[in-house]
């Protein structure tokens, strides 16, 4: 009886709630002025300088006007009252630096594109901020210069970035919002995405002037190190949304930068979007100097060890699947995914019962479709992006699955020999996921030994490992970060060991602008 009250009451109260809602929405929210005119647009990569490969125009994804709205990764902008006007959203995804050629012709369809819907009230740029284009030092922010030269300094500018973007005076003297994941694996995309647009609305509904203010923070960790489901990384990013309940904050967001990228912006930093200075430098320095006091605390959250080590304690493990990332040639974060060196080294320890996850050989994907389920042929395995970081690896094996792709550049096949269940690809693609080898018929928890061309585990494969153990194998992300070349970085730790840092917050020049207004 007492539940059927409680459930009475609670039912009376939503329906009131919603009735306010329903009736005052009108007077609680004010109407835009007018419609506002918003743009998106936006250009994304993660690009190791340490690859060889080349990212060009076949390679990137790119979405055109109603491709971009009609898209699920930009499904929640049908939630808002106001329309977005699409132009050109290109996305290489994780790897090399992008060619010059591709880079100068996406930008200037994206221009021409943004020039058509003027005038515009705002721009929303869905961005990575680890993008590295050949000849060229930020290219972010050469994006977001050109976009402010050619919409003028009166329509309001937001961005949303990865976790591990680098941030530079120019990118902050361009905007008027930014904001970033917080999470590491990723699992707040929309979220993200979201507080992007829905500052950007906020501030043209309410005729609001935001402005940035940005700490540099000369820290550099791998991914691997900084992911926010150990510590310090949990404790560092999950009081974030405390701050921005003060008055005048609209976004506090802190980034590990992206530290493959060897040029001078390659930082961690905290960026606190608002019309509050004073608040927003107090936050700022609060953060950057936390962030700073806890850099020698990352670590790893799993075991580590070279190549031969961890193979040899998969080998031994009592439990299975024991689960090893190939750290260094992950391509979610900027790897070739063509390196041998473990197939080799799985081959000389004579280990069995192993499903190798992400092997990139177009021509070796070629043949076995070419061959056909049940042939044993011979084939060359590696080596087919860059065959001077690694050398192919040549068996007899047998094809045992072959996905159903309408083109052959999006080939998947599953070979087995030696012991060994292999997955390759046409393309460069990320086997992390535990559906990514259940689509073509593998259960990861069917074998002894998983390796996996990744970092820390995604949430679906994290569970089935028993135990996962990180090789810091060599690649275009080597983990070894101390060692790593470093031209062209600001003096940072690792590398200088006994730096001293004091915060500096940087107000953008935007903030003079919106006091003139």
């Amino acid at each position: 009886m007492e539940r059927r009250t409680f459930l009475k009451s609670a039912s009376a109260i939503a329906l009131a709630t919603f009735a306010i809602d329903a009736v005052g929405a009108k007077s609680l929210i004010p109407a835009f002025a007018k419609t506002p005119r918003i743009a998106i647009g936006g250009i994304a990569s993660e690009c190791s300088t340490y690859s060889r490969i080349r990212a060009k125009l076949p390679d990137i994804r790119v979405l055109r006007g109603n491709e971009i709205l009609e898209s699920d990764q930009f499904s929640f902008l049908k939630r808002y009252d106001v329309p977005f006007l699409p132009t050109l959203v290109a996305n290489a995804g994780s790897g090399g630096p992008m060619d010059r050629q591709a880079y100068d012709t996406l930008k200037a369809e994206y221009l021409e594109r943004l020039k058509a819907l003027m005038p515009l009230d705002g721009v929303y740029c869905a961005m990575h901020g680890a993008l590295f284009v050949d000849g060229m030092q930020d290219a972010e922010g050469d994006w977001y210069e050109a976009t402010r030269k050619l919409i003028g300094p009166d329509c309001l500018i937001s961005a949303s970035y990865d976790l591990h973007g680098n941030i530079s005076q120019r990118i902050v003297d361009n905007l008027d919002c930014i904001t970033a994941y917080r999470t590491a694996p990723h699992v707040d995309r929309v979220e993200n995405t979201m507080r992007a647009t829905d500052m950007l609305t906020h501030c043209l509904r309410y005729g609001i002037r935001p402005y940035i203010s940005w700490a540099t923070i000369p820290v550099l960790l791998a991914g691997e190190q900084s992911s926010t489901e150990w510590q310090p990384g949990r404790r560092l990013w999950s009081d974030l949304s405390e701050y921005n309940r003060q008055p005048g904050i609209l976004d506090v967001s802190q980034l590990v930068g992206y530290v493959w990228a060897d040029e001078p912006r390659s930082a961690a930093s905290v960026v606190v979007t608002g019309t509050a200075p004073v608040t927003q430098a107090q936050i700022a320095t609060e953060l950057a100097q936390r962030y700073w006091d806890a850099r020698r605390d990352f670590k790893f959250g799993s075991p580590t060890g070279t190549i031969e080590e961890t193979i040899a304690q998969a080998m031994a493990s009592k439990t299975h699947p024991v689960v090893i990332s190939d750290s260094g040639d992950n391509p979610g974060g900027g790897g070739n995914a063509d390196q041998s060196t473990f197939l080799q080294a799985l081959l000389k320890a004579g280990a069995k019962d192993v499903l190798l996850g992400g092997m990139t050989d177009r021509p070796a994907t070629d043949a076995c479709y070419k061959a056909g389920v049940g042939a044993t042929i011979p084939l060359s395995i590696g080596g087919s992006l860059d065959p001077i970081q690694s050398q192919p690896v040549k068996v007899n094996a047998t094809v045992k699955y072959l996905a159903k792709v309408g083109k052959p550049e999006d080939g998947e096949a599953v070979v087995e020999f030696n012991g060994i269940t292999a997955t390759l690809s046409a393309r460069r693609r990320a086997y992390h996921a535990a559906e990514a080898f259940q689509v073509l018929g593998l259960e990861p928890t069917a074998f002894k030994i998983v390796v996996l061309k990744c970092g820390y585990l995604n949430p679906t494969m994290k569970p089935l490992a028993n135990p996962h153990l990180m090789a810091l194998s060599p690649g275009a992300i080597d983990q070894d970060i101390p060692n790593i070349e470093n031209r062209n970085r600001v003096p940072s730790f690792p590398w200088v060991q006994d730096l001293t840092y004091t915060p500096k917050p940087y107000l953008s020049k935007r903030a003079a602008l919106a006091k003139k207004g």
